[in-house]
């Protein structure tokens, strides 16, 4: 059992983070000398504290639990969650999703009962994180998650309703809605009025414009509307119910559970099932936002497991100590990201704040008004019905799982909702993969077989069927609209293929727009297949004249646009949206030549994202100051390494380049036009080359330069790498050893890359493929010396 407690030591993954800022304190006293608590923590545990003390008291009172529970609740889930759990930045405590949840087993059970079932479920979370299956929650389908949270904030709406106009929730959704008539009929229109105003304080605070607005958003709207109902209660002395804290003295605690066995199983199943999965997914939106903002990374990505382990600790201690049940909080995780947080220590010292507020705060916590807890929950119940998920989740035709879910938990409960939308999200799924639609048509003596629909063993008979319809000989398209294709039907589409080709007949594979999908692994060229999109892509045949020759430019700029909407943007859509969210954080600044040849993500393996990119004619860096007028070198290069945080910038020249050839052969004087003037940047190369040339020509690949181009492209490296160096920005991240440089040459004809070695003599060493990349290397590094 020991190995599956989350300490640090537990396996070489979590002993790297023992020196990370979100690491846990160390488990030996010694080292607890130089703990520190960074000030970014403190404000941002404050402002989490000041959301989470009346939420956690309107979500004890949606319940029905005692109102210490809630504040019992979130001192656990910040202490115990905090420091035990894998996501450094989220913040635990009373969840609104656990709030039907919760208030069902009460009405059950009883509120002894509900604590032991609360320690049951952090048992079994406890299990669940030996088990190590914490990513499997993830494999939910969104519109299941996404349509419990809508259920259980339509529940919680509609019962904080009640509180709201001054009268007291029912046990069910459907004995809330019976009864709301009457409640309207009976409302008390002093709690009317202070829910009233505390919902539109909660819908304004955050609008207010201007400079005013953004001071005033330091404080919480939960506070702020809460803070501020509390106070008109009491200055114009309404007579409304408020909070009413006992003494801690009198405060129950769990009790062994009593009721029908079935029945505790089916809760203790619930609550663990609600609290891992609003938990793991809080996890993963977490790390999407911390690495969204600016400034470095609180770590690394949550570790899963450890964060069900520190759920399920968190859960068993808050039921011993007569706590409600534990998960993460969205609300409060965001508020913590954005207030800054660095470390677990923000929650941890939340809890700590939380523990003071119920030992200290009591008198001034019982002025708070119920209807104001009621509207600031009933808010929250109304927010978990979010259009964005909804618009989301009807793009991906996924509509009928979410509604089925959301109905399930409202009318029948959490578990027979969420049972009930799993259900019918593998039925769609299944739907999806089984419904196929092939159809045959013949158009100008060419036969189209059009498949609609993923291609699965299921439709290998009728995608037969349909293939053998066209005459032996013919030219036969089959355009495929999907995106799978298992291997029974990979196997009979391209056997066919094979058998109609040695017929004499043609066959083209195609999308559902026309484009060619793939040619037969016979065809010839086949090593080229992956360039043929290229419209002067020729390999060892005739160039043929490019399609729509003759047409204006701007045609060939729309086609190929068109070509990645319909190809490549849908392979790419996801990983942009990804960028768009957080935002590019490249690691190399690349400043290379405009040359059109020189496609740097293709020779150097990269994708969006990945670099930062300068192109200009010569790959040229003018010394700090000699743009004259024009910085837009210098800017891109403060912009990379100072607000980018580049950690290397690489040189990267090319053989046959025309700002080399204009440099050598252009005559001094004549009139000053702009390329000349440009071109005055590389003048240093040029003197550079003609000192070293009586050392001796460079050598590449144990021959000499082709000529002096080749020669002054490899000079001109090293001569920018130098300008480079000029630059204060670079001057001090290299001082700081946080920046490196490199030097690059392409060989544009041989398709050849050299890297620039640390060498005082300024060596290029010849890139080639490692051996277990499945090409040997059969001779030693060729090498330039300039």
């Amino acid at each position: 059992m020991s190995a599956c407690v989350p300490t640090h030591a537990t396996d070489s993954a979590h002993a790297s983070r023992d020196h990370e800022p979100h690491g846990p304190p160390p488990g030996k006293f010694g080292k607890f000398r130089n703990f520190r608590i960074a000030g970014a923590d403190v404000s941002a545990s404050i402002a989490v504290f000041l959301i989470a003390l009346p939420l956690s008291l309107g979500i004890a009172l949606a319940t029905g639990a005692p109102l210490q529970a809630g504040l019992v609740a979130a001192a656990v889930g910040g202490l115990v969650a905090g420091w035990l759990g894998g996501s450094p930045l989220q913040v635990s405590g009373p969840a609104a999703g656990l709030t039907v949840v919760t208030a069902d087993v009460i009405h059950q059970y009883g509120w002894r009962t509900t604590c032991a079932i609360t320690v049951l479920a952090g048992i079994a979370q406890l299990g669940l994180g030996c088990l190590r299956v914490a990513r499997s929650a993830l494999a939910v389908s969104p519109a299941v998650v996404h349509g419990m949270l809508a259920g259980i904030g339509v529940a919680i709406a509609v019962a904080q309703l009640h509180i709201v106009l001054g009268g007291t929730p029912q046990s069910s959704v459907l004995a809330n809605l019976r009864a709301l008539p009457a409640q309207l009929a009976d409302a008390q229109s002093a709690a009317l009025a202070i829910s009233a105003l505390t919902l539109a304080l909660l819908l304004l605070w955050p609008r207010i414009p201007g400079r005013v607005g953004r001071a005033l958003r330091v404080v919480p709207a939960p506070l702020v509307s809460v803070a501020a109902a509390t106070a008109v209660a009491a200055l114009a002395g309404l007579s409304v119910a408020k909070v009413d804290l006992p003494s801690w003295r009198s405060h129950a605690l769990a009790g062994l559970p009593e009721g029908p066995v079935l029945g505790l199983i089916a809760a203790v199943l619930t609550v663990t099932l609600v609290c891992s999965v609003q938990s793991l997914l809080g996890a993963v939106a977490v790390d999407k936002l911390s690495s969204g903002r600016p400034g470095p990374r609180a770590g690394g990505r949550s570790d899963l497991n450890r964060e069900l382990l520190g759920q399920g600790a968190a859960n068993a201690v808050s039921g011993v100590l007569g706590g409600l049940p534990v998960a993460g909080v969205a609300v409060r995780s965001v508020a913590n990201v954005r207030a800054g947080a660095v470390s677990r220590n923000s929650t941890m010292l939340h809890g700590v704040w939380v523990v003071v507020a119920a030992l200290l705060m009591v008198p001034l916590l019982e002025l708070i008004p119920l209807a104001a807890l009621g509207a600031l929950v009933m808010a929250v119940g109304i927010q978990m019905v979010s259009l964005n998920h909804i618009r989301t989740i009807t793009r991906h035709r996924e509509i009928l799982a979410y509604t089925t879910t959301t109905l399930g938990v409202v009318f029948l409960g959490v578990l027979e909702g969420v049972a009930l939308g799993v259900a019918v999200a593998v039925a769609v799924a299944l739907h999806r993969l089984a419904r196929t639609r092939i159809t045959h048509t013949e158009e100008d003596g060419v036969h189209h077989v059009r498949v609609r629909g993923q291609l699965t063993f299921l439709a290998v008979p009728r995608l037969s069927r349909a293939l053998h319809l066209a005459p032996q000989g013919a030219a036969i398209i089959v355009e495929l609209d999907g995106s799978f294709m298992d291997h029974a039907a990979y196997e009979a589409l391209h056997c066919w293929q094979d058998a109609h080709t040695a017929q004499g007949g043609t066959v083209e594979v195609t999308g559902r727009a026309g484009t060619r999908i793939a040619e037969p692994a016979s065809a010839s060229h086949s090593c080229c297949r992956p360039w043929t999109a290229w419209r002067n892509h020729h390999c060892d045949r005739p160039q043929e004249a490019p399609q729509g020759a003759g047409r204006p430019s701007g045609h060939q700029l729309a086609s190929g646009i068109s070509a990645f909407q319909r190809n490549t943007a849908p392979h790419v859509r996801g990983e942009l949206a990804r960028l768009a969210r957080e935002g590019q954080q490249p690691s190399q600044l690349f400043l290379t030549c405009a040359d059109s040849r020189l496609v740097t993500s293709m020779i150097t393996s990269s994708g969006p994202g990945d670099l930062f990119v300068v192109r200009n004619v010569g790959n040229l860096v003018p010394l700090p100051g000699a743009e004259s007028g024009d910085d837009s070198v210098a800017a891109a290069i403060e912009y990379a390494v100072d607000v980018l945080q580049v950690r290397s910038i690489t040189v990267c020249g090319h053989s046959g380049c025309g700002a080399m050839q204009a440099l050598l052969n252009t005559p001094p004087g004549g009139a000053q036009t702009p390329l000349k003037r440009w071109l005055r940047h590389g003048m240093p190369s040029l003197d550079r080359m003609a000192a070293h040339q009586k050392e001796g020509w460079a050598r590449l690949a144990g021959r000499a330069p082709a000529d002096a181009v080749e020669q002054l492209c490899l000079t001109n490296v090293v001569q920018q790498l130098e300008h480079l160096r000029g630059h204060g920005s670079v001057a001090r991240r290299m001082a700081e050893g946080s920046l490196e440089l490199h030097g690059m040459y392409f060989h544009v004809g041989e398709a050849q890359a050299y890297l620039l070695t640390e060498s005082q003599d300024a060596v290029f060493d010849q890139v080639t493929p490692s051996p277990h990349e499945g090409t040997p290397r059969e001779e030693p590094p060729a090498r330039v010396k300039v």
